[in-house]
């Protein structure tokens, strides 16, 4: 049947369905490492320390890796990516006993390097599958790709903690390590090989954006991953499970489900914002998202704060950002897109993934910091969601320097050719 579809369209399935085996595993190792060492006794702020290596070489691999991209082709990035996944579960199938922060902190990097490598080689070729002018397409193909790999993070959020439970933590990591070998040795034979190569190569300087358009859409993608992971990361998993008392399986599954579920909002995103109608999102569309988001942590934290039983807030409240926020997240993921050139599309996109990176660092470090020193419990939950509103608040104001009318993606030649008119 595969054979009756275009080349492109057979291209975009392997790079979703390689981008979504990725992407299970990587949700489900977070889970895994979260939970396994909340039980070892790690406090919240050494769990975030965990993740500070894999945030730190994502904002490094996205800036360098879009130049590598455009050098030596997407499908050699995207299953440099699957190696380098494979081998930082490797490094914790060690004994128990070497398990320390340090060592757990040098996979997670390795695994932060496969992740931006995967993420950004998978969205910069839906550029390069989708005609310059079917905007619309484009917007509808990126918003699939980004809401199905969300729901599969989420699925994999669940996968961690059930696998956690039946096979323990190295029972867990060995299994997913087999089955994402088996997926790199089949996207070496079925990825195009020249696929997002630039006809002319660009020098190492050009990896920082002199595009207006995509600075101002990195930044705003900085500050709102930001708010999300003040208080998703760390703050809240540990809130579940030490407040409120859930084993898990719960903690991972409820996790899970609002990921699947949030991945599902982006994946109808384009309906949901009118491009069905030809209302293309720009500039004022991802302000005004925003601004639907940014009072929302606040009554959130208001409502642990009034005493209302916290887990009837935090569902409810989840619910609502879960679909404000992948309303946003997809939005911005068709804008970087779009402003990005085609010959080195992987400079624009790394470029812009380099800032989503910074801000779940930001957000990482921040959320096992303040989660910590605000006392834990409620109190400190509450902190947290109140940093992710200012956050947020800043993200209306970074935003309305965006390009009102939908951006052209238009280039100029000067400079190194990326330049926003």
């Amino acid at each position: 049947m595969l054979n009756h579809l275009s080349a492109e369209i057979r291209q975009y399935l392997v790079v979703t369905g390689n981008y979504w085996a990725f992407t299970l595993t990587d949700g489900a190792l977070r889970m895994l490492v979260v939970l396994h060492f909340h039980g070892l006794g790690y406090s919240p702020l050494e769990i975030a320390l965990l993740f500070l290596f894999y945030e730190i070489f994502g904002v490094i691999t996205n800036l360098v890796g879009g130049w590598l991209g455009a050098h030596v082709g997407l499908n050699r990035t995207m299953t440099i990516g699957l190696a380098l996944q494979v081998m930082a579960l490797g490094m914790l199938l060690v004994p128990a006993a070497m398990l320390t922060v340090p060592w757990v902190m040098a996979a997670q990097a390795l695994s932060g390097i496969a992740k931006d490598l995967n993420k950004m080689s998978a969205k910069s070729s839906i550029k390069l599958l989708v005609p310059a002018d079917a905007q619309g397409t484009l917007y509808t193909w990126v918003a699939i790709l980004t809401g199905s790999k969300n729901a599969l993070k989420g699925a994999g959020f669940f996968l961690g903690g059930v696998l956690l439970t039946w096979l323990g933590f190295a029972g867990a990591v060995a299994a997913m390590a087999t089955a994402l070998a088996l997926v790199w040795l089949a996207s070496l034979v079925l990825l195009q090989t020249d696929l997002g190569k630039a006809a002319n190569k660009p020098k190492f300087r050009d990896i920082f954006s002199k595009s207006r358009a995509i600075n101002i859409l990195s930044a705003a993608r900085m500050l709102l991953f930001g708010a999300r992971d003040v208080w998703f990361v760390v703050a809240l998993p540990v809130f579940l499970s030490q407040t409120l008392g859930w084993n898990h399986s719960q903690t991972g599954g409820f996790l899970a489900l609002w990921i699947i579920g949030y991945g599902a909002v982006q994946a109808i995103a384009p309906r949901i914002t009118g491009s069905l109608q030809g209302a293309v999102p720009d500039g004022r569309s991802a302000t005004l998202w925003a601004a639907s988001l940014a009072l929302l942590p606040m009554l959130i934290a208001l409502g642990l704060g009034a005493g209302i039983d916290p887990a009837t807030i935090l569902i409810g409240g989840l619910l609502l950002f879960g679909v404000l926020f992948a309303v946003n997240s997809s939005l911005h993921s068709y804008l970087i897109v779009s402003y990005a050139g085609r010959d080195g599309v992987s400079l624009d996109v790394g470029f812009y993934y380099m800032a989503n990176a910074m801000g779940r660092l930001i957000g990482t470090v921040l959320s096992g910091w303040v989660f910590q020193m605000a006392g834990q419990g409620t109190g400190g939950l509450a902190a947290c969601l109140w940093i992710s509103a200012g956050m947020l608040v800043a993200t209306v104001v970074v935003s309305l320097w965006l390009p009102g009318a939908r951006y052209s993606g238009s280039l100029s030649k000067s400079g190194n050719g990326r330049s926003w008119k």
